[in-house]
């Protein structure tokens, strides 16, 4: 990890123990969290990759590296612009889509398969509502990864379920960060 990314990721640390609104809180990945999908990117030559919940750009930095490695390009959606996101995206020296729309209601926008690798990492209790346009969206081999499975499980728990039922996804948990859900989408 370089140093702007350390120094980002400490500044995010620093404000959200300041900050006792926890939806004004960053709440940006853990850098061993931001790692591990940006390898997913690269191994799973994810070119079209769609991250719902941008916040401040910390993990829209490490998958727009990723999928750049690859001749790749990130959209990135989130409700709001945060404070300085398209300065730190520009000062690392990547270049991504910013979407400011509900997560869900651009997952339903998209064409089936279109998409290479779906992170989502914004309110867990909205994902269940978006099925089932998080697997529609994917391509068969597709990756959608989910961050905080660990941490807050009955927020997930009933994406996660739908997830489970349905024959196409064969999925992990990595107890890394506040664990990362891994679903590969297998074929029609």
């Amino acid at each position: 990890m370089d140093q702007f990314l350390a120094d980002l990721y400490a500044d995010g640390v620093q404000h959200d123990a300041e900050q006792p609104d926890r939806l004004l809180r960053r709440r940006n990945l853990e850098p061993d969290t931001a790692a591990l999908l940006a390898m997913l990117v690269r191994v799973a030559g994810a070119r079209r990759v769609v991250e719902i919940g941008t916040s401040n750009g910390y993990s829209t930095i490490w998958l727009a590296r990723a999928a750049g490695d690859i001749g790749g390009r990130v959209v990135t959606v989130d409700t709001q612009e945060w404070p300085g996101v398209r300065s730190n995206l520009s000062s690392a020296g990547v270049s991504v889509d910013l979407v400011l729309a509900d997560g869900g209601a651009h997952l339903a926008a998209l064409p089936s398969g279109s998409v290479d690798l779906l992170f989502l990492d914004a309110e867990r209790t909205e994902y269940a509502g978006w099925w089932p346009d998080p697997i529609r969206v994917l391509r068969p081999g597709g990756v959608l990864a989910i961050d905080n499975v660990l941490s807050h499980p009955s927020e997930v728990a009933p994406f996660l379920a739908l997830v489970a039922a349905d024959p196409r996804c064969r999925s992990t948990t990595v107890p890394v960060g506040k664990g990362l859900s891994i679903t590969w989408r297998a074929g029609a």
